[in-house]
């Protein structure tokens, strides 16, 4: 184990609140403190890295979910010196296709428009594997994260997800021990972009995991404690 002082800093995804974590957290704070990104205030990734990277001290461990993975990405293009170690989970080096966007936009609306409670309930079912659901507790932690984040802080979260630059260019470039991470039942973001990370970042240890979608962190926290551990491990000051 990497000797003290570490530090690790997490970041949500799209409409996850820092409880997106609760299950991960004890492992990681075995290695040392924990901090959560606040991603909820900044309308462009690069301004929500930019506000870890002013929160964070000198040297940090960083891993991110969906949303999180695009912001760990900007932080690696803007100060990659400074990361000992990266996760990437559930998440892409893409932007946003013009389908993906015209979507974006659609639940925009529907924000707007006073059904976020309505748009909660229907993004659900992508967002687990096929198999799980039916799982309550994943349908009620889902709405529970949400309803944390809220409709204004999600639109503004929308608008950095549309405008997110393609960070593929960068990922050549990365120099720190990577673990991608990645559901091989995730319906939003398909398995086949952790293997394109995987296959572009240096040294990338890949793992797939089964009966996990895009909620791997709750369908299967294990596995996903695991991946992390190991690097962790593998991360020298």
């Amino acid at each position: 184990m990497a000797t003290a002082p570490f530090h690790t800093v997490l970041i949500p995804g799209l409409l996850c609140s820092a409880r997106l974590y609760e299950q991960l957290l004890p492992p990681v704070w075995s290695y040392g403190s924990v901090t959560v990104a606040d991603n909820r205030r900044d309308s462009t990734v690069t301004a929500m890295a930019q506000r870890l990277l002013a929160a964070a001290p000198d040297r940090f461990a960083l891993a991110g979910l969906s949303m999180g993975g695009y912001v760990a990405l900007e932080v690696m293009r803007l100060y990659p010196d400074r990361v000992t170690g990266l996760a990437l989970i559930s998440t892409s080096a893409r932007p946003d296709s013009p389908e993906q966007v015209a979507s974006r936009r659609e639940q925009a609306r529907a924000v707007s428009a006073g059904r976020f409670d309505e748009l909660v309930d229907a993004v659900y079912p992508v967002l687990v594997d096929a198999g799980n659901i039916t799982r309550k507790d994943l349908a009620d932690f889902w709405r529970t994260m949400a309803h944390e984040i809220g409709p204004d802080a999600f639109l503004t979260q929308l608008a950095a997800v549309m405008t997110r630059p393609d960070s593929r260019p960068d990922l050549a470039s990365i120099r720190c021990p990577t673990a991608v991470v990645h559901g091989t039942g995730d319906q939003l973001i398909a398995p086949e972009n952790a293997v394109e990370i995987a296959d572009s970042v240096p040294d990338a240890q890949l793992t797939l995991v089964p009966d996990a979608g895009h909620m791997i962190a709750q369908e299967q926290p294990s596995a996903v404690a695991a991946a992390v551990g190991k690097l962790l491990e593998a991360v020298t000051l």
